[in-house]
């Protein structure tokens, strides 16, 4: 097996550092901030932000009118500089920055003892509470090569920083408050990293806007957003400064420092820069404002990245079930959820005037959630319940359970239902084709799942209908479908649900609406997953368990989103999914049923060329229609 584990995988740790203020002490701030870039040094990170002015202290006021103090200032950033920190860390610190008879609120950018560049402030306040066009000059013209700190750099806004494969861009504070903030232009010239250096007072409901703000504009540009505001030590005189730090991460608020500390504190996260790169490219709006923009950036090369250590000392959670979040917003995804595929069947249903449903019920998960959303849009459309007919086929692999569950189902949901057994057709079809009944391969299964689809295409024939699907996402990624069986419907309601979801559908249907339906619900989430197609066991149980077969359907919706919805390769699939599910399954088995899902995710796309319609509800969907255009003739070598 590869080493997995010495690989940043487009994974960088970055870290918003609040240092305890010494107002206009820049030496005593400077000893400060050399110490907790060490300390984050030792936590291996490679982008360390700084707050707005944290050399002299934002609160200033007119002290900043002094040569005394700015000297001291550029002296801080020379020593900050000249510290022995780790040639793979950028480090951002704030300063206040002369030039040619101007003094700007600035950011420096520092690694392996270079100052990489200067960002001036473009939006200065300048109301009651902050008076900064006092002192500062807007930088928005400003674009020069300047000597600074003993050191010859470059004072532009127009400037981004790679580190590693990050590319940083910069603003300050208030830029981010205005209707078009800097950092839009720095993400469409191509940094997936922003940091903000700020000075951001405390009011009532303030710290909530401005969490907000941050998430929705990394969520916006498809970046990580890392803010970091200057804390105790400012002047109090009129207004409290809190130390408010936040990481976003594509408007994942991944961490939050705690505020009104009165020591210094530091968040740090592991963000996946590759991740949000590929949203960009699969983005045709990211790209067309990327092609409009006026405004050019360079791209100063900062050189490698910290050498973090993610195999054993990944900070990222990496979540196992992403389909399928926790808390209270499972509760509102799932309503969600099922709000698009009732509204889904009610249109489709309206559309062409129909009033009957047909659905094959067999007891399992996926077609127990087709009825629900069924009897769900019948409801909605204030049609009788007796228009869905629920048709349970049993065969030869038929348990005594999922019969049973099937029938007491539909009795509680006040649906028609009929039972017509496959058993005396496909017996004489598999003789008609000559092949022998205790022959239980692949055309013995697949008889039996066309022959319920004619039954239920037939009987829509004779009512009127149309035959509902029950097949879901995770079956059609893995091509777990007979062609023209359990394949084929009318409208597909479950076609972009994956099967770790459809359970949590269904338990939350169960207790939201159909409470009287309670006790058999539960019953069928706590059923095997099976097609049943193969004879029952002597005691008349199920015989034949999918995930036995193909492998956990947990494992491969773990898969099926990070490949298809990120684009990530097996190798960094393998990586994260071992992180996810450590404790439940080792490498080697992972890596099993991961080639198992690339394997028959190229082979079976001819049955997802020409799958019905169904309502996407999520990030990930297959149709051939809509998010996934795939030919039916790729090869799988390279994935393999």
């Amino acid at each position: 097996m590869k080493d997995l584990e010495n690989k940043d995988y487009g994974l960088i740790r970055v870290a918003a550092v609040t240092p305890r203020v010494y107002l206009a002490d820049p030496v005593r701030n400077t000893a400060e901030i050399i110490r907790l870039a060490e300390e984050a040094a030792s936590k291996e990170a490679s982008v360390v932000v700084f707050p707005e002015l944290c050399t002299t202290g934002y609160t200033c006021a007119d002290l900043f009118g002094q040569k005394q103090l700015l000297d001291a200032a550029e002296k801080a950033v020379a020593d900050i500089a000249g510290a022995a920190l780790p040639a793979g860390m950028l480090v951002a610190v704030g300063a206040p920055v002369r030039c040619a008879g101007r003094l700007y609120n600035c950011a420096v950018l520092i690694k392996g003892g270079k100052i990489l560049g200067i960002v001036p402030k473009i939006y200065l306040p300048n109301h009651a509470e902050f008076y900064e066009a006092r002192w500062f000059e807007s930088g928005i013209n400003v674009d020069k090569e300047i000597v600074y700190a003993g050191q010859t750099t470059r004072l532009s806004i127009k400037q981004l920083f790679s580190v590693g494969k990050a590319v940083v861009g910069v603003e300050i504070c208030q830029d981010l408050w205005v209707p078009v903030p800097p950092c839009s232009y720095a993400a469409l010239a191509g940094a997936n990293v922003i940091i903000n250096l700020s000075a951001s007072n405390e009011a009532l409901l303030k710290n909530d806007y401005r969490k907000q703000l941050v998430a929705s504009t990394a969520a916006r540009l498809n970046a990580v957003y890392v803010y970091c505001s200057c804390g105790y030590g400012e002047s109090t005189t009129d207004l409290v400064w809190a130390g408010s730090s936040l990481i976003s991460e594509n408007g994942v608020l991944v961490a939050e420092n705690e505020r009104f500390g009165r020591e210094s504190s530091a968040i740090y996260a592991d963000v996946d820069v590759e991740r949000l790169d590929t949203i960009r490219a699969k983005s045709p709006n990211f790209r067309d404002a990327g092609s409009r923009r006026a405004d050019s950036y360079c791209t100063v090369a900062g050189g490698d990245a910290f050498p973090t250590d993610f195999g054993s000392k990944l900070l990222k959670k990496v979540d196992a079930h992403p389909f399928v979040p926790s808390g209270s917003e499972l509760d509102a995804r799932c309503k969600e959820i099922l709000n698009i595929q009732v509204l889904g069947l009610c249109n489709r249903l309206e559309h062409i005037g129909c009033k009957k449903a047909v659905i094959g019920i067999s007891g399992g998960l996926d077609s127990t959630l087709a009825l629900l959303v069924s009897v769900l849009a019948f409801d909605k459309l204030g049609l009788d319940r007796k228009g869905v007919i629920g048709i349970t086929m049993p065969g030869f692999g038929t348990s005594s359970r999922t019969k049973s569950n099937a029938e007491v189902l539909m009795e509680k949901l006040g649906i028609t239902a009929r039972q017509i057994s496959i058993v005396p057709s496909v017996t004489q079809h598999l003789d008609d084709i000559e092949h022998a009944l205790d022959n239980h391969d692949t055309t013995y299964e697949n008889a039996q799942a066309r022959e319920r689809t004619q039954i239920l295409m037939d009987v829509a024939g004779q009512e009127g209908g149309i035959v509902v699907g029950t097949g879901d996402l995770s079956e059609l990624a893995l091509g777990w479908c007979t062609y023209n069986g359990d394949h084929m419907s009318m409208y597909g309601v479950n076609a972009s649900v994956p099967k770790t979801l459809v359970r949590a559908l269904v338990a939350f249907a169960a207790r939201e609406h159909f409470g009287g339906a309670q006790a058999v619900l539960e019953d069928i989430l706590a059923t095997p997953i099976s097609p049943e197609l193969l004879p029952a066991a002597a005691d008349g149980s199920i015989s034949q368990v999918t995930e036995d077969l193909v492998g956990p359907y947990e494992l491969h919706d773990f898969f099926l989103y990070n490949i298809m919805r990120w684009g990530f390769t097996p190798e960094k699939v393998l990586f994260l999914a071992k992180k996810a599910f450590a404790g439940a399954y080792d490498e080697a088995v992972i890596a099993k049923w991961l080639k198992t899902f690339c394997k028959r995710f190229f082979s079976q796309q001819f049955k997802r060329s020409c799958m019905p319609d169904g309502p996407k509800v999520g990030s990930v969907s297959l149709s051939p229609r809509g998010d996934w255009r795939m030919p039916s003739d790729a090869f799988a070598s390279i994935w393999l």
